[in-house]
Formats: C-alpha cells, structure tokens, sequence
C-alpha cells in the first residue's frame, strides 16, 4: 500500500480526520458557537475541501501567505490570528478586496497604519491576554482597552469585530479537569474584556476563544460567539497525553524510512529527524522523553500505539527509535515506521510537499 513511500511522508487518514470534525461540529452546533478551525494545522486544500463538503466555509490562518493559499481554494472568509504585520499592508488590501478578512491587533499604533494603509475594510479583533504571556492586552487593562477602542472609533475602515484569545497554558495541562478550570479562567477573563468594550459603546462585539484540549474536553461554551481549534482536525502525541484523543483519533502519522537497525542496543534509526518532525518533544506518563510515538499498524491503518517503542532522539535527518527486544529483532532496514508526531501542525507543516492521503 505504501510502495510509492521513499522519504519521509505525512500520511493522512482522512476517515478519521472526518470523524475529527463531524464530533467538534456537533459539540460547536450544540453550543451555537459558529465554528472557525484554524487551517494551520493542515495546510490542505484536500483537507480544507473536506471542511467545507461538512458545511464549515470561515477559517482561521497564521499568516497572509496561507489566506491567500486558501482564498484561491474559494475561502472567502478568513481571520489571520496572528497579529497584523504592517509590512504586509500591501498585501492584506489586496486580499480584503477578495474576501472578507479578519486580522488581530494589540496596540494603537498597529491599528493607526492599518487605517492609513488599508483602502478597503477589514476586520478587526482585539487580542486579549487570558494567561498565555505571549501578545495581547491583558483582559483587565481598561486603559489599554480603552486606547484601543478610541483608536478604531477613529477610523474608517476597520469594522471593530469583538475581541479573541488563545490560551496556549491547556497544552501543558493533563486531564479533563485540569483543562476545564484553565479554560473556565480564559473565557472568563475573555468575556470581561468584552464586557468592558460594551460599556465604552461596543455593544455588538463577539467573543472568539480556541484551542484543541479545551473544545474537546469542555462541554459547556456559553459566553463564546466564535470557536477556533485546529489541531483536532489530526491530533497528535500532545493531544493524546493532554487527554483530548484517544490513540484512535490521530489522523496523522510520519511515515519514515528504516535506515539502521542495532538490536543488540534496542534501537533502530530511520530517515526522519528534526526536518520533518520537529524538535518538539513530550514527557509520556511513564516520566520518558518522546519526539514520537511508533504506530502499530494493521492492514495499512494505525490502531495504536507500540508499547515501549519511542523516538528518543532526533538529529536534522535522523530519528533514533528507542524499541522492544522483539521488534528491535523483527525490524528491517528498508521498512517503514509510522511515526506520531509530538505536534501534528509543525510535521504538517514541514512535509507539506511530502503528503499522501488514504
């Protein structure tokens, strides 16, 4: 099935990557949350089909070169959450001219060049700190808020849209509970930054608020107008020990190229390092490092994963697996392992060149 396969490929499931989204769509529809997913995670126009044959047509990117990816697959409703580079000013009035288009702000000065640069109207979201300390104002500046309101009033072509945040803390959280009370705090602190704009004469302002553990673990979204995972769409190693997924959600798996293999050392090495899975890693329950997780396959899927088989180590084209005696015996070089990455996104968005779909 895999014949074709001779360097590291991303292989995608896309059966469960339907699932995927069928199971966060009833969870938004049951809510009525309007569901955004952020499209990072993939970076596929198969993929983003997909989303759109299930009847979600608004997206979120990270940057202007993925909205225009994706606007020429017919998007045509996009937010770019990432704050606005305003030296692509240029760039962001052409795509505002194609569809409608979201972009993220933190500061005065950002949404002062947004309105002398722009021609055509925008969308624009506040960012707002729930906890991450990454960007955004933090939820209880009112004088930052403030400032900002006074400076969208200003202008002309900025439509204030309300004001979002992703609170990256649940992604080094494990377990329901753990996840819900970060969530609960985030929305909470979210939602009274809206409260705040109402009162400065913002009345209409949505609250938009994502990430993967919490839509999949949190069942109650009330306050939220906007909902925007991504990773959910694939999963990953991470999700698996946050406890967002079971083994059996993840939709993506590194296929990687046995290249070495030293059973008297328990370990293989196979082609595939931190150029295609990054060097992001996760410390499993049993207190080991991990850049991956062996799949165990069946009839050309992956079922789970391989007891005590991990990958230890990666260089930027190797990957060092850590294995059982008995598969450390079995193992050939020329055979392929199927890898879970750590994080789906970054696997993604390395082997994008590189994916197959089955």
């Amino acid at each position: 099935m895999f014949e074709e396969i001779k360097r590291p490929t991303l292989v995608v499931d896309t059966d469960k990557v339907r699932r995927n989204v069928l199971r966060m769509k009833e969870r938004a529809d049951r809510n009525g949350v309007a569901l955004r997913p952020h499209l990072k995670t993939h970076q596929s126009r198969v993929v983003g089909r997909l989303f759109r044959d299930l009847g979600i047509r608004t997206g979120t990117v990270s940057s202007v070169g993925m909205a225009r990816f994706f606007a020429d697959d017919g998007w045509d409703d996009l937010t770019i959450a990432f704050p606005a580079n305003l030296r692509e000013i240029r760039e962001m009035d052409e795509l505002a001219g194609r569809i409608r288009l979201g972009l993220l702000a933190d500061n005065p000065d950002t949404v002062r060049a947004l309105s002398a640069g722009l021609s055509r109207p925008v969308d624009l979201w506040i960012k707002i700190d729930t906890g991450s300390r990454r960007c955004g104002i933090e939820a209880g500046d009112e004088a930052g808020l403030r400032a900002m309101s006074e400076a969208v009033r200003k202008s002309p072509r900025l439509r204030l849209a309300g004001v979002l945040s992703h609170d990256s803390r649940t992604y080094q959280v494990r377990g329901p509970e753990a996840v819900a009370a970060l969530y609960r705090e985030g929305r909470d602190a979210l939602l009274s930054a809206e409260a705040f704009l109402a009162a400065e004469g913002w009345p209409d302002l949505r609250a938009s608020f994502g990430d993967t553990p919490s839509m999949s673990l949190v069942e109650d979204w009330s306050g939220l107008d906007e909902a925007r995972p991504g990773n959910f769409a694939y999963y990953d190693l991470q999700q698996f020990v946050t406890g967002s997924c079971s083994a059996g959600d993840i939709a993506a798996a590194v296929a990687c190229p046995v290249v070495g293999v030293y059973p008297r050392r328990g370990e293989a090495v196979v082609y595939g390092g931190a150029v295609h899975l990054s060097k992001q890693s996760q410390t499993l329950p049993d207190g080991e490092v991990s850049y991956g997780a062996l799949f165990e396959m069946r009839d050309g899927r992956w079922t789970g994963f391989r007891e005590g088989a991990r990958v230890r180590g990666v260089t930027q084209e190797h990957g060092i697996l850590r294995l059982p005696p008995e598969l450390a015996e079995s193992l050939r070089v020329g055979d392929l392992a199927f890898v879970c990455p750590v994080h789906s996104c970054l696997a993604a968005d390395l082997l994008r060149p590189d994916t197959i779909y089955i």
